[in-house]
């Protein structure tokens, strides 16, 4: 968990956003099983939404705007470093996601 929590603060996503603690769990589910990246919305977002007690769509609305605020305001060029190509647009959520989980698979060997 450690490793999220330094990869999503060095993105500039701060702990000030609902979506942040939405974004580690999820982060940490896609490491235990990363079919998870398939199946976002069926999936991802419904276990993510019942750990916390929340819905589906507050889930992906919290999700979205902390994807934003990276993109906006956050550490961009970090962003296009761990993507491994140039992104000319805000990425969508599961792909930020994908995006964060390969990078983190490829950098940890255990969580």
């Amino acid at each position: 968990m450690k490793e999220i929590t330094e990869l999503i603060h060095s993105l500039g996503i701060r702990a000030t956003y609902i979506g942040y603690q939405y974004l580690r769990y999820a982060l940490l589910l896609c490491l235990k099983d990363e079919n998870y990246i398939l199946f976002v919305w069926k999936w991802l977002y419904g276990d993510v939404a019942q750990h916390f007690g929340k819905t589906r769509s507050s889930v992906e609305r919290a999700l979205r705007t902390v994807v934003t605020a990276c993109w906006n305001y956050g550490n961009r060029d970090l962003l296009h470093n761990i993507a491994g190509y140039h992104l000319d647009q805000c990425p969508a959520v599961g792909e930020f996601i994908a995006i964060l989980y390969h990078h983190l698979e490829d950098n940890t060997n255990e969580i």
